[in-house]
């Protein structure tokens, strides 16, 4: 495999570690968040400790998922300059908004709400969770607005070889940008219900005796799973007359890695809404709890939208290709001045460092999932130290 391979074999790798752990960042906030604001309105213990223990499985994510995202950023400068210098005036600027907006301001609330347990008035603290929610949103929201732009480039014109910025609300209304966007906040519903619906089942194999704490989680998740998913399907199939409006090529031609993505992610995604539609008449009866076979097809059921998610990721990706900027810029040219020898050597190094960082997440969060919420405290990351 040449320099090139490498380089796109590497920038894959690391966007799809990447972009798991987003999705999962982005379904169990939100589920927290409502199970924060149940706690808070019913005054119920249970959804108390239920928010500590999911809560806690998100800290531990996002803190690892924030790790991969710096790593990948190195990708742009040693891999891809050309990028930088002949779109990065436009395709830096939702990119900036993204680091200084919400980003910064996703973590200074979530450090609030971390270290806020027993400290603050509940309703303060029960608005943090929904600002780090908002806010993980807005940083997804300029993720998918620099996507966009590479998918069809707008808002901007040629100057002395490079593009300018000249309209910055063209970026925001792409016509690529809108569904793909909610098409991504429904994959992280769907991934932190099925996320809750499995760990809950897991407790059930197990026989736990935290019965009404897990029978209130699965329901939660597999209510969202069931709700979520018809539209997740819907949303990515009503894209379809949109990309082969402006990218014919993608459409016309599914074959390769591209298609193989494409039919990953349907496939996923109608198991998921078989699975999920079939639970739920089950779960009006309490004794699904004591049955084995569902509980045994929730589990298994964890790394559907995962596989799901990166299949639908490859689609989108790879159908671009060659071009970086589509109709612009050639994904050969935007290439950095690096031997084939050294992209090598940074593939396996960058690869190495995810490989750590993805595994090292896993091994937490099951530790943490299989131990239960009786030894939830507050939800501190193991890699941030408790006050």
């Amino acid at each position: 495999m040449d320099a090139l391979g490498l380089a796109r074999l590497q920038f894959a790798v690391t966007t799809s570690f990447h972009f798991l752990f987003v999705l999962l960042t982005l379904g169990l906030v939100t589920l927290v968040a409502v199970m924060q604001t149940r706690a808070a309105l019913t005054g119920n213990p249970v959804h108390t400790r239920m928010t500590r223990f999911w809560g806690r499985l998100y800290v531990v994510n996002y803190a690892l998922g924030i790790a991969t995202g710096i790593v990948m950023e190195f990708q742009f400068g040693l891999n891809w300059s050309g990028l930088s210098h002949y779109a990065g005036d436009v395709f830096g600027a939702p990119l900036a908004m993204e680091t200084l907006v919400a980003f910064f301001l996703e973590s200074t609330f979530l450090g609030l709400w971390i270290f806020g347990w027993d400290r603050l008035n509940k309703w303060v603290h029960l608005a943090l969770i929904w600002l780090v929610t908002l806010t993980a949103y807005a940083s997804a929201f300029w993720i998918m607005v620099a996507n966009a732009f590479l998918q069809h480039p707008v808002g901007h014109e040629e100057r002395d070889g490079v593009l300018r910025l000249v309209d910055f609300s063209a970026l925001v209304g792409n016509p690529l940008f809108g569904m793909a966007f909610m098409h991504v906040l429904l994959a992280a519903l769907t991934v932190g219900g099925v996320f809750l619906t499995g760990v809950s089942a897991y407790h059930f194999i197990k026989r736990t005796q935290e019965v009404d704490f897990f029978r209130r989680s699965l329901r939660l998740g597999v209510v969202v799973t069931a709700a979520v998913t018809p539209l997740l399907i819907g949303v990515g199939f009503g894209q379809f007359p949109i990309i082969g409006e402006f990218q014919p090529d993608k459409t016309a031609d599914v074959s390769g890695a591209a298609g193989a993505g494409l039919g990953f992610m349907i496939q996923a995604g109608m198991v998921l809404l078989l699975v999920s539609w079939l639970t739920v008449p089950l779960l009006i009866r309490d004794w699904v709890i004591r049955m084995r076979f569902p509980l045994y097809l929730m589990v298994i059921g964890i790394p559907l939208p995962f596989i799901a998610a990166i299949g639908g990721w490859l689609f989108r990706e790879l159908g671009r290709q060659p071009w970086l900027v589509y109709g612009l810029l050639r994904t050969e040219d935007a290439m950095s001045d690096v031997s084939r020898d050294g992209m090598l050597f940074s593939f396996v190094a960058f690869t190495t460092v995810f490989a750590v960082l993805a595994v090292a997440d896993w091994v937490l969060i099951a530790r943490l999932a299989r131990r239960g919420p009786v030894e939830a405290p507050t939800p501190v990351s193991p890699l941030v130290p408790a006050l």
